[in-house]
């Protein structure tokens, strides 16, 4: 079969409907992964889908190539991602498949896999595709069956997330997205007062797209927090597993600052514990893990990467800028913007203090949002490499992914997205003067560097 290579990504497939994902390669996908399966002798998968329509007619060619290759496939329905994987700890199964678009636009939809209990990424996803291509499949029949997922997901977090005596109130923006009936629900069992904002399933996102990493996607829930006096907001992403997070006075908690607060808790109960930060966190996260007795390891961005270094690691959290937030401390390891934001309620649920006051002790520190730079995707890594050489010889850095260049009053990130033909940057520094200099240091002596290959 003819594909696109180029939808076969670092951590998922993803690609436009009808124009890259069509059922045919849905079905020829579930018989390369059946396949795969077989001669690693695992017999069984769970298979979800987000509210876009096109997952549904996607799941069917999906299971049809499954069963052609003989694995036994558990159905789950339309569900959050983190509700995927957990059916595949809760069914013991061997693998899973999440049919999404995240928070892509609504033409688009997508496939996050899993094989064992670890997420597929890099060359084992791009070779799915050389597979698909040579059509040499196993041939055998499989069985499939219809589940439920969400009564036992529910049932396992009302009794394991226990929230203190202060009541509640939370506003919750799913963006339209498939967290939206599942999200509100839990926190109401849990307790909370719950206002709900575009929390019906709508795969068009009329109101906003859901993606809480960027600040105009932010503004409904800021003000309905306000608005209602809410004690914070907490914003979903198109499939779940990114949280986003607003305080009392409508301020944005990003991924990296709400990690301090999670991993405080995390330590108290886990002393020494190692977490795991992605490159473009800022350094006063590391800085207050190593204070509260944790091991602090910055490693790459990437949910797939993520999780790899964790099980290495056995880390007891992880979580990126972006919100992707991983517990393996009393859950299972992978990323549930939904868990997570039961984690942060049981916290203030534990104090008289509001949300802004948590961080009073750490340190102030002036940082950009992440910046994206556009970049061949032929040109990205070669450049990055450059760099890499380039700052280690008048400065300390940190390569694990890019160049982290480290000054006394601060640091600046150049790194390749893996998924995009841009380069992501990032510069954080004790002040905004302090951060203005940094920023414009690295990006000329990066232009610079481009000049010179570009002549070369």
């Amino acid at each position: 079969m003819r594909v696109n290579t180029s939808i076969f990504r670092e951590y998922d497939i993803r690609g436009i409907v009808d124009k890259d994902l069509t059922q045919d390669l849905a079905y020829h996908l579930g018989r390369a992964l059946g396949t795969l399966m077989r001669r690693k002798e695992l017999t069984s998968v769970t298979v979800g889908r987000d509210c876009r329509p096109s997952g549904a007619w996607l799941a069917q060619g999906l299971k049809a190539g499954y069963l052609a290759s003989g694995i036994t496939v558990l159905d789950i329905g339309v569900v959050p991602t983190p509700l995927q994987y957990y059916s595949m700890h809760y069914f013991n199964t061997q693998g899973g498949v999440q049919i999404t678009g995240s928070h892509n636009p609504p033409e688009y939809n997508g496939f996050k896999i899993s094989m064992g209990q670890g997420t597929m990424h890099g060359d084992d996803i791009r070779n799915l595709a050389t597979l698909i291509q040579q059509e040499r499949y196993d041939d055998a029949q499989g069985v499939w069956c219809s589940v439920d997922t969400v009564r036992p997901y529910m049932l396992e977090n009302l009794e394991n997330l226990r929230l203190g005596p202060k009541k509640l109130k939370v506003v919750v923006d799913a963006g339209n997205g498939t967290a939206g009936p599942f999200g509100p629900e839990l926190y109401r069992r849990l307790g909370c007062e719950v206002i709900e904002l575009y929390c019906d399933m709508d795969a068009r996102f009329p109101n906003h797209h859901p993606d809480p990493t960027v600040e105009e996607n932010m503004i409904d829930l800021q003000k309905a927090v306000k608005k209602h006096k809410a004690d914070l907001g907490i914003a979903f992403d198109g499939d779940g597993d990114r949280i986003g997070v607003v305080d009392e006075k409508g301020q944005i908690i990003w991924g990296d600052r709400l990690m301090i607060l999670l991993a405080r808790e995390v330590l108290k109960d886990r002393p020494g514990a190692a977490i795991v930060g992605e490159v473009k966190c800022s350094q006063t996260l590391y800085d207050d893990i190593t204070k509260h007795g944790g091991q602090a390891i910055m490693w790459k961005a990437g949910h797939s990467l993520i999780k790899a270094k964790m099980k290495e690691t056995k880390a007891e959290l992880a979580g990126e800028m972006s919100g992707h937030i991983f517990f393996k401390h009393k859950y299972y390891g992978f990323d549930d913007a939904l868990y997570t934001g039961g984690r942060l309620l049981e916290i203030l649920s534990n104090t008289k203090l509001p949300l802004s006051k948590l961080f009073t002790d750490v340190p102030t520190t002036f940082a950009t949002p992440e910046l994206r730079v556009d970049c061949e995707e032929e040109e990205k890594f070669a450049l990055v490499k450059r760099a890499q050489e380039h700052f280690r010889k008048k400065h300390k850095t940190v390569d694990v992914d890019g160049v982290r260049i480290l000054f006394d009053d601060g640091w600046g990130l150049i790194r390749a997205s893996n998924t995009q033909p841009i380069l992501v940057l990032r510069f954080e520094a004790q002040s905004e003067k302090r951060l203005k200099e940094i920023r414009s240091y690295v990006e000329r002596e990066l232009a610079s560097l481009r000049e010179s290959v570009a002549v070369a």
